[in-house]
């Protein structure tokens, strides 16, 4: 039974950071598109989304220095995305082992 309860224990654990990675990445999905899509940036859920996505991108912004302003979130968003889906995807194969 311990064995069972630990490794219970491990996967949830690992569902925990994964699922946190994916909340992370759709805040930064959910901002991208709003970029995109052309929202207005002094809505309150605009400002709201990007209050969080920013902090969120970590060093990712400016990165790049691409031209066009809406690539430039595309791309430089969508990496800070990708990377916490990676980092949280490694993270829980640790507590899952």
């Amino acid at each position: 039974m311990t064995r069972t309860r630990t490794y219970s224990g491990r996967a949830s654990a690992a569902r925990i950071v994964t699922g946190v990675g994916a909340v992370f990445a759709l805040i930064e999905v959910i901002y991208i598109l709003l970029i995109l899509l052309g929202a207005n940036a002094g809505n309150a859920f605009t400002r709201f989304i990007r209050a969080i996505a920013e902090p969120l991108a970590l060093f990712f912004p400016g990165l790049f220095p691409i031209d066009n302003p809406q690539l430039a979130v595309l791309v430089n968003y969508g990496l800070a995305a990708i990377f916490w889906v990676v980092v949280t995807g490694l993270v829980a194969r640790l507590f899952f082992r």
